[in-house]
């Protein structure tokens, strides 16, 4: 494809655009209350962070996004990486911005397609922009905390085995933790609260269309690791790890 990769502050009457591809994030994962509250502010107050594809041969239409967030990392008494991962980077990122501390590191946050543009490495040309913006921003390093995009057909195979799963060359297993290594990442650790999802039962139902009449683990589609349900109380929560991957720039 004929992509042209910018940052959003570079054109910003793409700041619409981005949100109307045609995606497929599991309806759950849009509940989870760090996202539904913070993701909107990213292009507002993130614009140089957040990256918009578009394609030349198709009336510049918005067919993929990335976006990452700058944040004082290394500056906090941390052991490492987080194990809260996504919901924790995006918390650190704006309390950062509010307090204006200095960031250290850039994190990724999310890399969406368009179905249309599936299939023909745009991912993985996302990824290298990412790596490169952040690179000219004067870092030295983009941390992910990656959702393993197979990992949803084996939802009871353990995160900490899975991550490490790699095929004869080496590589890993799973499609989309073998783009980040191909290009230069590093798996480091598992992020096993990397994100959470909580509603009633009768929310679970809404978002999924299945019962959740049984207390235990429900295998919902799209979902990592089964959702805890407490028929008998009325909730079921969706504790998703991802893996951290490190990006020497």
């Amino acid at each position: 494809m004929d992509l042209k990769i910018t940052t959003l502050a570079e054109r910003p009457e793409l700041a619409g655009p981005l949100w109307n591809m045609a995606e497929d994030w599991p309806e759950f994962i849009l509940y989870d209350p760090v996202g539904w509250s913070l993701i909107g502010r990213l292009v507002k107050e993130f614009p140089e962070y957040v990256l918009v594809a578009t394609d030349a041969d198709a009336e510049d239409k918005v067919v993929a996004r990335a976006f990452s967030v700058p944040l004082a990392l290394r500056a906090r008494d941390e052991d490492g990486l987080p194990d809260g991962g996504w919901d924790q980077v995006m918390l650190w990122a704006f309390s950062d911005l509010r307090h204006g501390k200095d960031p250290d590191t850039v994190s990724a946050v999310e890399i969406t397609v368009d179905r249309t543009a599936r299939g023909k490495g745009v991912s993985g040309r996302l990824l290298a922009a990412m790596r490169e913006n952040a690179r000219a921003r004067g870092f030295g390093e983009l941390v992910a905390p990656v959702r393993p995009n197979a990992k949803h057909l084996e939802p009871a195979a353990r995160i900490d085995e899975y991550a490490y799963r790699t095929r004869e060359d080496g590589l890993p297993r799973d499609p989309w933790l073998r783009v980040h290594v191909r290009a230069g990442g590093v798996i480091e650790k598992v992020a096993h609260a990397s994100m959470t999802v909580s509603g009633s039962t009768a929310q679970w139902r809404r978002w999924t269309g299945l019962p959740f009449d049984t207390d235990g683990p429900v295998e919902v589609p799209g979902a990592l690791v089964p959702v805890h349900c407490e028929a008998l109380r009325g909730y079921a929560v969706y504790v998703e790890p991802n893996v951290w991957v490190r990006h020497t720039l």
